[in-house]
């Protein structure tokens, strides 16, 4: 498996009140496979989206990715796996601006040791970044912006590839043509795909729809 969580629980501390967030998670997703997980906002899809990139430790219960236990590791630990087993796509870009597109979109390929130039500039060319290679990204739309994001996540080719609303600035035709590059990633890499969305457009195209109400599973 690529990613299992195993009744795993967040809550947060407020004034000495908890306040859960997830409520006895579980489920796996393996290579090659595509997951949606969809609900209203504030049902906790981001934090599943965060615990399982290991930015966020759950409270109880346990996290595997690529085999390796989550959990069990500190924030360096979990940083060093999430540099080279994951790619994150945020609804935030988090692009460089100190950086050129092109150094952008192969920073984390850099990072993780898997600087493939064929395979970047098929991405480059599929997303329709030629142009725009040397300019900072202050210099590019919304739209462009988020291309980018999703080309730099996707050149590291990871084993689990986790996207949050990885649509929303973008046009349907654009959005269309990026999440056919997810997915080929999925098909050429054996990696495993999972998406927050509200677009049951989107959620269709996923071999898998897990849907969140109120921290638990439905």
């Amino acid at each position: 498996m690529v990613l299992v969580f195993d009744e795993v629980e967040k809550f947060y501390l407020e004034n000495d009140r908890k306040l859960p967030v997830l409520r006895g998670i579980g489920f796996e997703l393996k290579p090659g496979q595509t997951l949606a997980l969809t609900g209203e906002s504030g049902s906790g899809k981001s934090t599943v989206l965060h615990i399982a990139g290991g930015l966020e430790a759950p409270t109880s219960g346990s996290v595997y990715l690529a085999g390796q236990d989550l959990t069990a590791m500190d924030d360096t630990g979990r940083a060093a796996l999430r540099r080279t087993e994951v790619s994150l796509v945020f609804q935030q870009f988090n692009l460089v601006p100190s950086l050129t597109v092109e150094a952008n979109i192969s920073l984390h390929a850099a990072l993780s040791g898997r600087v493939e130039q064929a395979y970047i500039s098929k991405l480059v060319k599929a997303l329709g970044l030629t142009g725009q290679l040397q300019k900072y990204p202050e210099a590019l739309s919304g739209g462009q912006q988020q291309r980018v994001a999703i080309a730099r996540a996707l050149a590291a080719k990871p084993k689990l590839l986790l996207a949050d609303e990885p649509t929303g600035n973008l046009d349907e035709a654009t959005a269309d043509g990026v999440l056919d590059q997810m997915l080929d990633l999925v098909a050429d890499t054996g990696a495993a795909l999972m998406v927050v969305t509200h677009s049951p457009k989107i959620a269709a195209r996923m071999d898998r729809e897990l849907r969140l109400h109120g921290g638990i599973l439905t």
